[in-house]
């Protein structure tokens, strides 16, 4: 095991990789549940609930939802509006 790197350690570079890589993820988080939340039952692929756990881990849960967590929309169908204007 190497040896553990704190973050008075990292030079600037580092640093900013650490904030630019949770910037993404977080962002990733938000965008996953956002869509789920505005996303109707019928329009995710299983339990909603489960796509928002999974999304908590890492990149991969967000990606992972955005890639098969969606279902399909049937052919002749168009997306919904959204309500504001």
């Amino acid at each position: 095991m190497g040896r553990r790197v704190r973050w008075n350690d990292l030079g600037a570079g580092g640093r900013a990789a650490v904030v630019l890589t949770a910037i993404a993820q977080f962002g990733l988080l938000g965008a996953a549940w956002v869509d789920l939340a505005r996303r109707a039952p019928s329009e995710v692929n299983g339990p909603r609930w489960l796509w928002a756990l999974a999304s908590l881990v890492n990149f991969a849960g967000p990606i992972a939802y955005f890639a098969r967590g969606r279902a399909t929309p049937r052919a002749g169908t168009r997306p919904r509006r959204s309500r504001s204007r």
